[in-house]
């Protein structure tokens, strides 16, 4: 081969390197784009949310980005128009106690079906997924006439006792304990250890990825939760914050800076629960899909 053949080949493979370089950029460029526009799109909201909560009345209709005479009285009328700390407590109370009582309902159930052999086990199974299909709007009234009956009405109580067993719950903590180990429970019987002794001392502590994620999402799902507080509540020192953003949507017109204000209260704690715990919330959202 000659001198002019391996300048020749030389230069080529510098060329091809070169478009490589220049498509791999132009496709980093592209995907980082996306990105940013997808992030912008997501915090906008957000963002204009809390800009309108701090805008005065005159200013609320306005475009601008930030108000221009930046007020907390928006914040001042919904805290003594509506007691909002309060509503507060209780969505906290419900949401948390919801979420306690899923996982514990859902460890039990899940266990069950996993380590104990019966007959129509498969059934079982296939009745609790198939009513994780059934929207709780359709059995919304014979839960309301329970409560009624059990004289739950306008309690704290009667918010979570509907929801303390949930399909989701059970499906999920299912599949994480179906891969768990089989040797070690059935050293764990051998050694003389109960079933109770096991989920707790041995099962649990190896599913603590699982158990968050289904916490986030059940304290989430329970804060967002509307028409049931909205069907059972009486009081307003007895209702849940969603009740309260409802109450500046009238029909004369909506109180856009107070609603604005008690939304970014309202919001505030789940954004704080998302900052602490970022990671669990984005693996929370990648395992709950059913294998």
């Amino acid at each position: 081969m000659t001198i002019s053949q391996d300048f020749s080949t030389t230069r080529l493979d510098v060329s091809r390197q070169t478009t490589v370089r220049r498509t791999i950029s132009v496709g980093s460029i592209a995907v980082h784009g996306t990105m940013i526009l997808l992030v912008v799109i997501a915090i906008f909201p957000v963002y204009w949310m809390v800009a309108s909560s701090l805008k005065p009345e005159n200013e609320i209709f306005s475009t601008t980005l930030w108000p221009l005479s930046p007020s907390l009285e928006n914040y001042s009328f919904v805290l003594t128009q509506i007691p909002m700390l309060r509503m507060l407590a209780n969505t906290t109370i419900v949401s948390a106690a919801t979420a306690a009582f899923q996982v514990l309902t859902g460890l039990l159930a899940a266990y069950a079906l996993v380590r104990w052999r019966f007959r129509f086990s498969g059934l079982v199974y296939g009745v609790i997924a198939l009513s994780w299909l059934v929207p709780f709007q359709v059995t919304m009234i014979p839960n309301y006439v329970l409560a009624s009956r059990l004289g739950l009405l306008d309690t704290l109580t009667g918010l979570v006792v509907p929801h303390a067993a949930a399909a989701f719950a059970v499906l999920m903590l299912y599949h994480a304990m179906k891969s768990f180990p089989t040797e070690v429970i059935e050293a764990a019987r051998m050694d003389g250890a109960s079933h109770l002794r096991i989920l707790w001392e041995i099962v649990v502590p190896n599913m603590r990825a699982s158990l968050a994620s289904l916490v986030i999402l059940a304290f989430i799902s329970a804060w967002n939760e509307y028409f049931w507080p909205l069907l059972l509540s009486r009081s307003i020192e007895n209702s849940v914050v969603q009740i309260g953003l409802q109450m500046f949507m009238t029909q004369e017109g909506n109180l856009w800076g107070p609603l604005m204000a008690a939304s970014t209260l309202a919001s505030l704690p789940i954004l704080v629960i998302y900052l602490i715990l970022q990671r669990q919330v984005i693996e929370s959202f990648m395992k709950s899909g059913l294998r």
